[in-house]
């Protein structure tokens, strides 16, 4: 599968694209010749929009260089139009990505033949014209689907990740699986290869200088695509292939049409329900409730009427109020202070209920000898556990080795248990888990999907279990519904082809 096939282009043709600072240029057309292949209407502006039509790419004239600029991400598109649109050719010096001829190691766990669900989506991605997005459940091998995808394209690659863990997890699977040193660009490195990998925010900073680089792109957990700053990432690159990989993909529109804009739509759709007991452990789910004591519950709804009051009152005033401007407020009245102070004061509540740990030590003991993952709301709560039960405690700003040691000693059986705040929600790669215990967390769908997932890889036995305790006549239990509403915490599914 070439990288991008076209026809060659005359090298002495008068019209020029190029590549600058992640946008194209475009040199030697006129307005009306722009009009015309692109379907824009009107005169050029000024360092200003041209207005075109809705499926066109939004073009600028730039005076101080005198050409027309758009983002390189429309790279693909601008070369088809431009192909049809003139009969004397252009010369195109966007691609500076090259052919690759990639190969997996005969030892390499990659080199097994994919599983149908793999392979229908790896024939879907293609089908789709080779950009788009591949959502599968934690633990189905997005991975070895994507470097299936890599082999066929034939091209440079950059695979983009949201942190530098998995940036450097993806170099250990490359190397493992093709015997390739991809290059490293982030975390102080700068090795650009012609296979590379990165984090979000280094793709974003570097893309006016390798934005032309790679002919395919791959973002793994790409609903962290997001933003003015991180859709840079996509956005600057000209990579005709893209791919992004999500077990969670995006609920709201906006952020949707946001993906298909800057990676392509969604081609391929796994739900959790469908790998359950096939590719995926089965899975149960217990959910405990536990009570607050009399003087505790008290203060809790205390604090819950303050906060009530205060929102109220502030919807009196503007009935369009939410909750998150509160923070806002916060720099200039002292009530929402107060209400600030009391709303963390309920929160810690809800979290930190003492008894959590007691039913946590039953649950410990009715596991003993199994490892198990215990995930948590909030840092203070993590070492609440990890003091109690004197096991380790992962957080977001723990170092690598530290992070490699506590994962290998849970592998291992040094740890018994392991507990995480939200590090370990999504993307890294643990040890076989069946026992996972949630005592605090979000409202978020995604994030229980995540977390579930995590316990859901085959390797230890036939079933995971997932336990959630949640405080009595709080807000933790309407957080818990909500968390329920997604489908991984229903009976069936089936897997799509978009």
């Amino acid at each position: 599968m070439p990288a991008f096939p076209a026809p060659p282009c005359p090298e002495d043709a008068p019209v020029c694209l190029s590549f600058h600072e992640g946008t194209l240029r475009l040199r030697g057309l006129r307005p009306r010749a722009v009009q015309r292949i692109f379907g824009e209407a009107g005169e050029p502006q000024v360092a200003g929009k041209a207005e075109q039509a809705d499926d066109g790419p939004e073009w600028v004239f730039d005076d101080r260089d005198d050409c027309f600029r758009t983002d390189a991400v429309h790279y693909r598109q601008v070369v088809a139009r431009l192909h049809a649109g003139l009969a004397s050719g252009f010369r195109d010096e966007v691609p500076q990505w090259t052919a690759i001829d990639l190969t997996l190691r005969r030892e390499s766990p990659q080199a097994l033949q994919l599983r149908p669900d793999q392979l229908q989506a790896t024939e879907a991605w293609v089908a789709g014209g080779r950009q788009g997005v591949i959502v599968m459940p934690t633990g189905t091998g997005k991975t070895v689907v994507a470097i299936e995808l890599m082999i066929r394209a034939g091209t440079s690659t950059l695979v983009v990740a949201p942190i530098r863990d998995l940036m450097y997890q993806w170099h250990q699977r490359l190397l493992s699986a093709t015997g390739i040193d991809a290059g490293i660009i982030g975390d102080g490195v700068h090795r650009v290869s012609p296979i590379s990998v990165t984090t979000y925010d280094s793709a974003a900073i570097h893309g006016p200088r390798l934005g032309n680089r790679f002919g395919l792109i791959i973002f793994d957990e790409v609903h962290h695509l997001h933003g003015a700053w991180r859709t840079d990432a996509a956005r600057m690159s000209a990579a005709p292939l893209r791919l992004g990989l999500t077990a969670t993909p995006p609920a709201d529109p906006e952020r949707l049409q946001e993906l298909r804009e800057s990676v392509g739509p969604t081609v391929y759709s796994q739900a959790i329900t469908a790998a359950r007991g096939q590719t995926l452990a089965d899975y149960r789910i217990k959910r405990i409730a536990v009570h607050l004591e009399a003087e505790m519950r008290d203060r809790y709804r205390s604090l819950a009427a303050h906060v009530q009051r205060f929102v109220a009152d502030r919807r009196e005033l503007d009935p369009k109020f939410r909750w998150e401007q509160i923070f806002k407020l916060t720099a200039t009245d002292p009530e929402a202070r107060r209400c600030l102070r009391a709303y963390r004061l309920k929160r810690r509540i809800e979290e930190r209920a003492s008894e959590k740990l007691r039913v946590l030590e039953d649950l410990f003991r009715l596991h003993a000898g199994e490892p198990v993952l215990v995930f948590v709301g909030s840092n203070a709560m993590a070492r609440d556990v990890s003091m109690r039960f004197l096991i380790p405690c992962l957080l977001s700003h723990c170092g690598k080795r530290e992070r490699a040691d506590l994962l290998s000693g849970l592998a291992k059986g040094r740890y018994p248990a392991l507990v995480a705040n939200r590090v370990l929600d999504e993307g890294v790669d643990l040890p076989a888990v069946n026992v996972a215990i949630v005592i605090g967390g979000s409202a978020s769908s995604r994030q229980a999907t995540q977390r579930l997932g995590r316990v859901l890889r085959k390797g230890r036995g036939d079933e995971a279990i997932l336990y959630e305790v949640v405080t009595a006549d709080t807000a933790e239990v309407q957080r818990s519904r909500t968390r329920r509403r997604t489908a991984a915490f229903k009976k069936s599914d089936t897997a799509k082809r978009c």
